[in-house]
């Protein structure tokens, strides 16, 4: 299955559309000029005749293979994944910028279906190299420098092997892939087509959302109140969709013998269970020190005796609502980039220059941010909605960090460059921690630092606290599918039960609250998606620590990880940095930058 990737941020937006300036839309020509372009329609014949050929030449004969052979053979692969994907990428991208619209819906259920048809045959290749013999693998790559490259993918496509099923089973599997498709399809455009009304405006859920963060508290209590009325209407379609992809998760899962849910998910990540359970453990143990004790602040500024939810993410009284035109968020970031290294300014510029990245809200189009890579030959392409609250300069920071790090790890040809998602995240969180230094650095009063400072906690209790907590509600809401059928009302039921949890005594929690599982769109994308956030953050507050520590030759060791891509595991990763994220301890490192942030707003209280 050869699927486009669906990584959204936290769904977190800014102020109005006004006055933002020109804001980029996406020139996809450098993957295709159109959907009848004749280049790809002569990609599509080129793979459906490679993939017969691919199948002809091997199935039934990778044991048999020198080390030669077998580098020809993983090199044809790669050919078929980087065609795949080139037209997946086109497909997706194309119908994300307005998802309520049939003939991009169609034209992209069409390609899915095509490439699924034309890669089903090419289910033997991971299964075949899976029976090699370890002993004569290990041989081969010694013999080769060449196919030594592709350790990491050998090893990572090895790691499955327990849960392998037969050939026969794992075409299936492959075939039934694209209904899977079609509910989170389904998901997609439920979501994009929902219409909200506050204050006799109708807006999109971008734009409702986007006044989660309005000064007016009145807004904001008639955003939430509009978003539960919206969602509750539609709760039975959310449910129905997260029953049928837990269900077919399950069954999957169950057939391969998957010990957990999430293990698939650890599985592609290349990271151990302990070490997400570690993770996992030290943010729940450390709430009371970060989001706890942060929103107990929070509720003192906000002069109030209970926190609501549609005061999560309020601004501070003393901030000023300002709106952040599109150029300025582009210098602000661009000086960040820079200062760190020139050279990584030189490969964000052309994102902003050459029609990479698509920045306006506009109806119809799919909600939050992301970065995809598409493919090697090509470069990746930034999708944002961006409203002008300073929290949109940071999204903008996060995804041109995956960009930048996708350019970077490119070299290493289409099967060693992506990265799994628990690393995917660092240069992303990096560029957001560089935009954030360089906006605090700037700051010329105590008032302007703190409303800085207390900005990016938020940020992290949002990509730490409130992920982990997401987390926690998926391997309840898989568990308990596993035992049946779950009604609105049960899922709603999982929800509550980390929410008080996660965001402290402060809270109280309107009615209509429980639903607002509903719109995440990780749950429905990418089970368990949600602890790569964490991750990255936490990893991300260690490498800085180092970088203000010892920042001396840090530039080239980072530019070195970021190229790497995904021929090497995290242990590997790190170790030039003095960092192990396989200690227990690691995890407190980066949570305890968290803590000293909160600190120093306790301490400017005082």
């Amino acid at each position: 299955m050869f699927k486009l990737p669906f990584p959204l941020r936290d769904i977190n937006a800014g102020s109005g559309t006004k006055d933002l300036g020109d804001l980029p839309e996406w020139d996809l020509s450098d993957l295709y000029t159109s959907d009848d372009a004749p280049e790809l329609a002569s990609d599509l014949d080129w793979l459906e005749q490679e993939c017969a050929a691919f199948a002809a030449d091997y199935e039934g004969k990778l044991a048999g293979l020198d080390a030669e052979g077998l580098l020809t053979c993983v090199k044809r692969n790669e050919a078929i994944s980087t065609k795949a994907g080139r037209i997946m990428s086109y497909a997706g991208l194309r119908y994300y910028q307005l998802t309520v619209d049939a003939d991009r819906a169609k034209f992209m259920s069409d390609c899915q279906e095509k490439i699924t048809n034309f890669t089903t045959p090419l289910v033997f290749f991971t299964l075949e190299l899976n029976r090699i013999e370890d002993d004569k693998l290990i041989t081969m790559l010694a013999e080769n420098a060449d196919l030594a490259r592709y350790r990491a993918v050998f090893d990572r496509i090895r790691a499955m092997k327990p849960y392998q099923l037969s050939d026969e089973l794992e075409k299936f599997l492959h075939d039934l892939g694209v209904v899977g498709d079609a509910w989170e399809k389904l998901f997609d455009e439920t979501i994009a087509g929902l219409e909200f009304e506050v204050d006799g405006e109708e807006l999109t859920i971008e734009g409702t959302l986007n006044l989660l963060t309005e000064q007016d508290r009145s807004k904001r209590e008639a955003a939430s109140r509009e978003l539960a009325r919206v969602f509750g209407d539609n709760i039975k379609t959310f449910a129905r969709v997260h029953n049928t992809q837990a269900k077919e998760k399950e069954v999957v899962d169950r057939w391969r013998n998957m010990p957990t849910a999430q293990t698939a998910r650890h599985l592609s990540n290349d990271v151990e269970p302990e070490v997400v359970e570690a993770l996992r453990n030290a943010v729940v143990e450390a709430y009371p020190k970060l989001s706890h004790r942060y929103y107990e602040l929070k509720r003192k500024w906000l002069g109030l005796d209970r926190m609501q939810v549609w005061d999560r993410n309020a601004p501070l009284p003393m901030e000023v609502t300002k709106t952040v035109d599109w150029n300025a968020a582009r210098d602000i970031v661009m000086e960040a980039y820079s200062a760190f290294d020139p050279r990584m300014g030189e490969i964000a510029q052309p994102f902003f220059d050459k029609g990479w990245i698509d920045a306006g809200v506009k109806p119809g189009k799919a909600p939050g941010a992301f970065a995809h890579p598409t493919v090697t030959e090509v470069h990746p392409y930034v999708m944002l909605n961006y409203l002008g609250k300073p929290r949109d300069v940071m999204t903008l920071a996060h995804e041109l960090g995956h960009g930048v790090h996708q350019v970077l790890a490119a070299d290493q040809g289409e099967m060693l460059s992506s990265t799994p998602l628990t690393l995917a995240e660092t240069a992303s969180v990096f560029g957001e921690m560089l935009t954030f230094r360089k906006m605090l650095e700037k700051a010329t009063t105590q008032e302007e630092r703190k409303v800085l400072l207390a900005g990016k906690v938020e940020d992290m209790i949002n990509t730490v606290v409130r992920q982990i907590a997401f987390y926690d509600f998926e391997c309840k809401l898989h568990a308990a599918r596993r035992e049946g059928e779950l009604t609105p009302d049960d899922i709603n039921a999982l929800w509550m039960s980390v929410q008080a949890e996660s965001l402290g005594e402060a809270f109280d929690f309107m009615d209509g609250y429980e639903c607002f599982w509903a719109y995440i769109p990780h749950f429905v994308h990418s089970p368990f998606y949600v602890y790569a956030y964490a991750f990255g953050d936490g990893l991300v507050n260690a490498l800085y620590a180092v970088y203000e520590e010892n920042p001396d030759g840090f530039q080239e060791k980072y530019f070195d990880m970021l190229k790497a891509g995904g021929s090497k595991h995290h242990k590997e990763l790190l170790a030039p940095f003095g960092l192990d994220a396989s200690d227990p301890k690691f995890w407190d490192k980066g949570l305890s930058m968290i803590s000293g942030m909160i600190d120093e707003l306790e301490a400017m209280e005082g």
